[in-house]
């Protein structure tokens, strides 16, 4: 992976940990989730429409379906996400949903693009997803404590495995602009969610009233995290990637433990280390 490209993804990994967190906190529902896709496309048009005239884009058919289906595959993952937060701890549904979506994404990138990462790439995926599965603890006493919540994060990890690989495609194959793409996206989502939006205008107003300023945060630092992502797959396989983004899950476990005192410490460190590592070993593959 090139040192652009890790650069993109480290930096990525801290803002979408730190959006996780506002987001856990204010345990929002769909009014909170359709009211941060219409701030974000809101926020960010001034730079999505800069950029359609400087770059003067001719959008096709196939554009435009891979547009509307990453604001279909977006909306089903944050609301997974979202229910899981309300059912689960932060360190038990993030790397739940962090491991599932890369461990997937990196098989199906081998299997359909034909990726073919090297020996320490599959290292580092291996300590990666090692480390982010050793946060989660024993799988019994994880699914006995949230079971409805490590439901959830494991639906959240194939959504995010099915638009990695849909992104992936829309900004290198197709070569559609990252900005332009996932400001258009949110555009989509916006819209999908507005007939639901609509019959919960009560519960909308009470979001905006109560968590006006984490529901800014997020539709500020959620898209700029993920048009990071965007630019990295643009220059390096989605099988590096996906797994280096998992970084996140160290900034995350210290949020846990420090900022919500979520304990276990030793183990989470452990877990912690493994995923540096892994990182590591993808950055020099």
């Amino acid at each position: 992976m090139t040192p652009l490209a890790l650069a993109l993804v480290l930096a990525a990994a801290v803002l979408h940990a730190t959006w996780n967190l506002i987001a856990k906190r204010s345990g929002g529902g769909a009014g909170f989730v359709w009211l941060t896709f219409a701030c974000s496309a809101f926020c960010y048009a001034p730079l999505a429409l800069g950029t359609w005239l400087v770059v003067r884009p001719h959008l096709t058919g196939v554009d435009w379906m891979f547009i509307a289906g990453t604001s279909v595959w977006h909306v089903v993952y944050f609301l997974l996400l979202q229910r899981g937060y309300r059912n689960g701890d932060l360190s038990v549904v993030y790397p739940l949903a962090r491991g599932t979506g890369p461990l997937i994404a990196a098989l199906a990138a081998t299997a359909f693009f034909g990726e073919r990462p090297a020996l320490a790439g599959w290292i580092g995926i291996a300590l990666v997803l090692g480390g982010i599965f050793t946060f989660a603890g024993d799988p019994r006493r994880l699914i006995g404590a949230h079971g409805k919540g490590v439901g959830y994060a494991l639906g959240t990890g194939v959504m995010i495995a099915i638009y990695t690989l849909w992104d992936k495609h829309a900004v290198d194959a197709l070569a559609i602009s990252p900005i332009i793409y996932d400001v258009l996206g949110n555009v989509g989502r916006t819209l999908v969610l507005t007939p639901l939006a609509r019959r919960r205008r009560a519960e909308v107003a009470l979001e905006w009233r109560i968590h006006r300023g984490e529901i800014l945060a997020v539709a500020l630092f959620s898209p700029l995290a993920y048009l990071m992502v965007l630019f990295a797959l643009r220059i390096a396989p989605v099988s590096y990637v996906a797994p280096a983004r998992e970084l996140s899950i160290v900034v995350g476990a210290l949020f846990g433990l420090r900022l919500l005192a979520e304990g276990d410490v030793r183990r989470r460190l452990a877990a912690a280390a493994a995923i540096v590592a892994g990182v590591i070993a993808i950055a020099i593959a």
